[in-house]
């Protein structure tokens, strides 16, 4: 009976490794707001609920060194997948800031809700919708199912340390790029809206063209994320429910 405890208790700490690593970063399951202990706990009863699941079979390592390599595998797996989901989530932040930027909602005072200092209104806005539409979608079923899948795609024991490089910076690439597309109506907007007010301003050299634009473009500001945001939150959760499904950017 001992032996038995031992190798399941073994095999428990293996899933935890990984999943546990993954959740503590996951949006949805590991933002700031909740507490670390609250995540934690978290992450035990879902490696506890999901080890049946998972293909770790109960073992007893020989000796320490090899059981702790053997986690350090785990746990490096964990964190990659955890940190690239991080990654492909801060494109929102990215869109939000420059879409404060360009309406002028940006503030150095707003509050920081996301991983990054340095947020605006639309950054905190967006992340907060961001990760109430992960649970009124029911993504975050699918971030559950792509936990047990990583392990058909890094089985346990394995490290493949020159993919998960070259992947993560992969993912930096199109967080930019999402983060850029889903901005382009702001873009579009401060465009446009600039050389309206730079020829009025030649045309009417007397015009206090800043005050006058200042409360127009915040307006307009408004305006476009009202009818962008949508959209803007869709094109995210597909590009991420995407990688879920996969792991790979291409």
């Amino acid at each position: 009976m001992s032996t038995f405890l031992d190798a399941q208790l073994f095999g428990y700490l293996i899933v935890f490794a990984r999943l546990g690593s993954a959740m503590m970063f996951m949006p949805g399951f590991g933002e700031m707001q909740v507490p670390t202990r609250s995540r934690l706990a978290m992450a035990v009863v879902f490696s506890l609920a999901l080890y049946p699941a998972t293909p770790v079979m109960p073992m007893q390592p020989d000796n320490l060194v090899t059981f702790a390599i053997y986690l350090g595998f785990e746990v490096t797996t964990g964190l990659w997948i955890g940190l690239t989901a991080r990654v492909l989530f801060s494109a929102l932040q990215f869109a939000g800031h420059q879409a404060g930027q360009v309406s002028g909602l940006a503030n150095a005072f707003a509050p920081s809700l996301g991983s990054f200092e340095g947020s605006t209104m639309i950054a905190s806005f967006l992340l907060i919708s961001g990760v109430a539409l992960i649970f009124v979608t029911n993504t975050h079923h699918v971030i559950i199912r792509a936990l047990l899948y990583s392990y058909d795609v890094f089985p346990p024991g394995t490290l493949l340390l020159g993919d998960m490089a070259k992947q993560i910076v992969k993912a930096a690439s199109a967080s930019l790029y999402i983060g850029a597309a889903i901005a382009a109506p702001f873009f579009v907007m401060g465009l446009i809206f600039n050389l309206g007010m730079g020829l009025a301003n030649r045309m009417m050299p007397a015009l206090p063209v800043f005050f006058v634009a200042a409360p127009a473009l915040i307006a307009s500001g408004l305006l476009i994320l009202a009818a962008a945001s949508p959209s803007m939150l869709h094109v995210f959760l597909g590009r991420f429910t995407d990688w879920l499904g996969t792991f790979v950017i291409p």
